[in-house]
């Protein structure tokens, strides 16, 4: 979709293309790894990992939904939420990381959360 954008795109086609893939990963993963804490019977142990998840997939999703859009965009709009994604997927992949051993999905989820963290941090920088 990014190729066939008509106008001029003011960020690293590559870099934001990766960005958007990453956030959407990431989302995918807190919200399946949400689904499986409450699945789990120390289900009450898990409830900061359920909140962070569903943060970090709200927050991925809506960062991926402005990067998706580029007609009167705002640079200010785009890199603060990459700011805040960055911060929250860091957040979150912290969380998770304290249950990874116990739980497979934790594992998963704090890498796609961490990789979205450095893709976010990677399109910041290619920021003017």
């Amino acid at each position: 979709m990014l190729r066939s954008y008509p106008a001029e795109i003011t960020m690293d086609r590559v870099e934001l293309a990766a960005a958007i893939d990453a956030l959407i990963a990431c989302a995918e993963a807190c919200t399946a790894c949400a689904d499986a804490c409450l699945s789990e019977d120390s289900v009450a142990e898990l409830t900061k990992c359920v909140r962070t998840n569903l943060d970090c997939a709200d927050v991925c999703n809506a960062t991926a939904r402005v990067l998706s859009r580029h007609t009167g965009y705002d640079a200010n709009i785009s890199r603060t939420l990459l700011e805040a994604c960055a911060m929250v997927c860091k957040s979150c992949g912290d969380e998770c990381g304290q249950h990874a051993e116990m739980h497979e999905h934790c594992r998963i989820c704090a890498e796609a959360c961490r990789e979205c963290a450095r893709a976010c941090e990677s399109l910041l920088a290619t920021m003017s």
